[in-house]
């Protein structure tokens, strides 16, 4: 009897203490969510603050279309995108809560210098600093948000996260517009990187890190996974590759249009950028917000029917915005086009929760910074990279047939035949979505 209790009560030495979990109260929870969303909306305030000062810059600093696609999508996203994958590798085993003020620190400073450059080359690294500092944002956050949420509310909670791209977008449009038109373009980039370094402070004194696996009650283990075994796995799904590709092409759609849309009203319907913010920071910002948060909660209520849902919801959104985006284009009427685009607006981005949670599905808890990285890699490539470049050199070599109009036929031309190619590519993933989930590794 002794023998059998002191068995027991070495056992109890031996066993680790209890853990605190930082977030295991529902307003903890939800108060981290609303700091990386705000996060997040700063990543794309100052990421979209150009488009709408675009025209300004481009007339002082004498640019062309293929240059200022340059600036808003290939430089931007290349660095953004191969900073991403070893802070993505740092976040799968440091602090991830201090790698993200760290970004958001870096990006709103290099932001706020944007509005002190004399030339082209000058605002080409201010911007490559932009995305080097972004590049530090989503991965990790995107890691945290799955840590303190069960799989069950995953994609909601990181649609939620997901709409910080059209808060970004609608405070980039509003504000941007109407500090060019009263201030100029220098000054609105001084004011809207500034409140970034803030929010820095806020993060690395308010946040707490989370712990790996105890949403999940898995035990994570310590070593990282190598990124080749990551991408070995990643790549040896199906529903990834195709996700992956459906992904990147709509972001080419939806980068394509948020980069030169304001250009097009301002050059083809004569509108000035503080109306024209109004309209955008509507249409893209807050329709579009609804649009990722709703798909996150509708592919969520679905899902436990069908786990394909989340792949058919956003292949859904994009056949119906087609119509929609062809009119906006071709239309004569101003406001016609304006109406039609909320939307597109609202239906654009709604991939964003679901593909970011899918991703996070097929891997284990080690892996999710990196699956974040990868994913964004090949949507910001294609996406990011491409869309703007390809839409700002189609315009410049159909300048002299089309003049003033150019913009308008790049833009028909390219962004429904993307958007309908990345729908059909949604549709593919789900052919072997729910076996790839059923081999996903803890």
């Amino acid at each position: 009897m002794t023998d059998i209790s002191e068995s027991k009560q070495e056992k109890k030495q031996q066993m680790p203490p209890p853990v605190s979990n930082p977030y295991s109260t529902s307003s903890a929870r939800n108060y981290a969510l609303g700091v990386l969303t705000v996060v997040y909306s700063f990543n794309f305030i100052d990421r979209q603050l150009l488009s709408i000062l675009q025209e300004s810059i481009k007339l002082e600093l004498s640019l062309t279309d293929s240059q200022l696609g340059l600036l808003t999508g290939f430089a931007f996203a290349m660095f953004y995108v191969t900073a991403g994958i070893p802070i993505a590798r740092w976040a799968d085993r440091g602090n991830r809560r201090n790698i993200v003020a760290l970004a958001i620190g870096v990006w709103s400073f290099m932001t706020a210098i944007s509005g002190f450059v004399q030339n082209y080359l000058q605002l080409l690294l201010a911007r490559i600093g932009v995305g080097i500092g972004e590049a530090g944002g989503s991965p990790p956050s995107h890691s945290i948000v799955s840590d303190i949420y069960p799989p069950e509310k995953r994609a909601t909670a990181l649609s939620i996260y997901s709409t910080g791209v059209n808060i970004g977008i609608l405070f980039g449009f509003l504000f941007g517009g109407w500090l060019n038109e009263f201030f100029g373009w220098r000054v609105a980039f001084v004011v809207v990187g500034l409140p970034g370094l803030l929010i820095a402070i806020l993060i690395r004194t308010t946040l707490a890190e989370p712990i790996r696996g105890l949403n999940e009650n898995k035990q994570v283990p310590e070593a990282l996974v190598p990124f080749k075994q990551v991408l070995a796995l990643l790549w040896s799904r199906k529903s990834f590759r195709h996700m992956a590709l459906a992904a990147g092409l709509n972001a080419f759609a939806a980068y394509g249009t948020l980069n030169w849309l304001a250009s097009f009203f301002i050059r083809s319907h004569g509108m000035t950028t503080g109306e024209l913010g109004t309209w955008l920071a509507l249409s893209t910002g807050l329709f579009g917000a609804i649009g990722v948060f709703a798909g996150g909660i509708i592919a969520d209520k679905l899902a436990p029917r069908d786990k394909r849902w989340y792949v058919w919801l956003p292949a859904i959104a994009g056949f119906i915005s087609l119509p929609f985006t062809m009119v906006v284009y071709l239309t004569s009427s101003q406001y016609t086009a304006l109406i039609l685009a909320f939307v597109p607006g609202l239906l654009f981005n709604v991939y964003l929760g679901t593909t970011i949670a899918t991703s996070h599905a097929l891997v284990g808890q080690r892996m999710r910074a990196t699956a974040s990285a990868i994913l964004f890699l090949i949507l910001n490539i294609i996406g990011l990279g491409l869309g703007p470049w390809s839409v700002g050199m189609l315009s410049d070599y159909l300048l002299p047939t089309l003049g003033n109009e150019s913009l308008r036929y790049a833009m028909v031309a390219l962004i429904p035949t993307v958007l309908f190619w990345s729908s059909c590519h949604f549709y593919l993933a789900s052919k072997n979505l729910r076996t790839d989930l059923a081999a996903a590794p803890d």
